[in-house]
C-alpha cells in the first residue's frame, strides 16, 4: 500500500498524493555552460527523465539557468548550499523548484528572503539530507551518521520552514549505505506525511550504482515510500532514467519501454544467444511504449515464454521462432533473428 503524503506541484509535474513515482537525475555539466547544460537535459528527457536539477555553485551559474530554462521542456531544480542570494538569483531566473538545507543558509531572515521569493512564485523546496554532510553537533552526540541522526537533521530544517509557515516541502535522506538510507526512511515517513524524494547518494559505477539502488529503493518502493528518485551513478546520467524506469517496472508501479525477457543460457542453447540479446536491447532503447519483449534460445522454457511476450524469438538449432502476442509469425535463420524481432517490435510500436 502506497504510503499517503501530501502533494506539491514542480512545474508540471506532481510529487505525492497519489502521482506515480516520478524519475530524475542531475546534470553532470558545468551550469555556466547553459549549451551543454541544455544538450545534456535535452538527452535526458529523450528518456524519460521528469524533473532535472543542476548544480548552482556561484552567481554566473544562477543566471545562466534562465537560458537554460527558456530552452529545456522539463521543470528545472537548482541545488544550493550555503548562499540564500543564488536562491533568489535562480527563481529569478524561473527555476521550478530548489534543494537547499534551511540550516546551511544562515541567519533566519535569510531563509525567510528564500521562502517569501519561493512563496510568490509557487516554487516547492526540497531539504536534502546526506550522511556525508550532517550538522557538527549531530555527528558529536551520535557519534557518526546514524539513520536517526539523518531524521533528525531534515526534522530540524522541516521546522524552519514550518515556523515560517511554509509547506511545499519535499525531503530526501541520502546514504551510500543501503541499509541506513532504507532506516532513515522508513523512520522519516512515520513523522512526516511531506512526499519523499528517494535514492542512494555515491552508490557507485553504472554496474555497483544499479545495485546498490536496485536493492535500496526497491525495498523503499515495495513498502509504499518514495514519491519520487534518483539512481545516482558515477558516469552517465541517461543510465540514471534507464536503471529508475527498470526498478519502478520490476515493482509493477510505471510502465515505459521495453520489458526484456531473455535467458541466461545453458547447455540446451544451440544459438548465439548474448550477442542477439544486447543487440535487440540496444535497438530498443528508445522505444517508449510498454512491451515485453523476449529473447529465449532453447525449447523448454523458450516457446512459453515468447508466447506470453508481446513478441519474442525462441531458438531452435541454429535458427528461431518468432513470435506475436502468443501466435507464431515464421521461422527465422538465426543470423536474421535479431532483425526479425527489432521488426516486428517496430511494426507493433507504429500499429499503435
Amino acid at each position: 500500500m502506497k504510503k499517503a503524503t501530501r502533494q506539491i506541484r514542480v512545474g508540471d509535474v506532481l510529487v505525492g498524493g497519489g502521482a506515480p513515482c516520478s524519475v530524475q537525475s542531475m546534470c553532470s555539466t558545468d551550469t555556466r555552460d547553459a549549451a551543454a547544460t541544455t544538450a545534456q537535459i535535452a538527452l535526458l528527457a529523450e528518456a524519460g527523465c521528469e524533473l532535472v536539477r543542476c548544480a548552482v555553485l556561484d552567481m554566473e551559474a544562477a543566471e545562466a539557468l534562465g537560458a537554460v530554462k527558456s530552452a529545456v521542456a522539463i521543470p528545472l531544480i537548482a541545488d544550493i548550499h550555503f548562499d540564500y542570494r543564488l536562491a533568489l538569483k535562480a527563481l529569478e531566473m524561473g527555476v521550478d523548484g530548489l534543494r537547499i538545507n534551511p540550516g546551511n543558509i544562515g541567519e533566519k531572515w535569510k531563509v525567510g528572503e528564500v521562502v517569501k521569493a519561493a512563496r510568490e512564485r509557487l516554487v516547492p523546496i526540497r531539504i536534502g539530507v546526506n550522511a556525508g554532510s550532517l550538522e557538527k553537533e549531530l555527528l558529536e552526540r551520535y557519534g557518526h551518521p546514524t539513520a536517526e541522526a539523518m531524521v533528525e537533521s531534515a526534522l530540524g530544517h522541516v521546522r524552519i520552514l514550518e515556523e515560517l509557515d511554509y509547506d511545499q516541502i519535499k525531503i530526501s535522506l541520502k546514504a551510500s549505505d543501503v541499509v541506513k538510507t532504507v532506516e532513515a526512511y522508513r523512520l522519516l515517513s512515520q513523522r512526516v506525511d511531506y512526499p519523499l524524494h528517494i535514492g542512494i547518494t555515491e552508490a557507485g559505477t553504472t554496474f555497483s550504482g544499479t545495485i546498490k539502488s536496485s536493492v535500496g529503493l526497491g525495498i523503499l518502493l515495495a513498502e509504499g515510500i518514495g514519491d519520487t528518485l534518483r539512481v545516482s551513478l558515477t558516469g552517465d546520467p541517461v543510465d540514471e532514467i534507464r536503471v529508475g524506469y527498470g526498478i519502478l517496472k520490476a515493482l509493477g508501479l510505471r510502465q515505459r519501454g521495453i520489458n526484456l525477457v531473455s535467458c541466461p543460457t545453458c547447455g540446451r542453447c544451440r544459438i548465439d544467444l548474448v550477442p542477439i540479446a544486447e543487440e535487440v536491447e540496444r535497438r530498443l532503447q528508445k522505444v517508449i511504449r510498454p512491451l515485453t519483449v523476449a529473447v529465449m534460445g532453447c525449447v523448454v522454457n523458450g516457446p512459453g515464454e515468447a508466447r506470453e511476450a508481446d513478441v519474442g524469438i525462441a531458438g531452435g538449432k541454429g535458427e528461431g521462432l518468432l513470435f506475436r502476442r502468443g501466435e507464431i509469425v515464421r521461422k527465422v535463420p538465426e543470423r536474421e533473428l535479431a532483425d526479425a524481432l527489432v521488426a516486428e517490435v517496430e511494426r507493433m510500436v507504429k500499429e499503435g
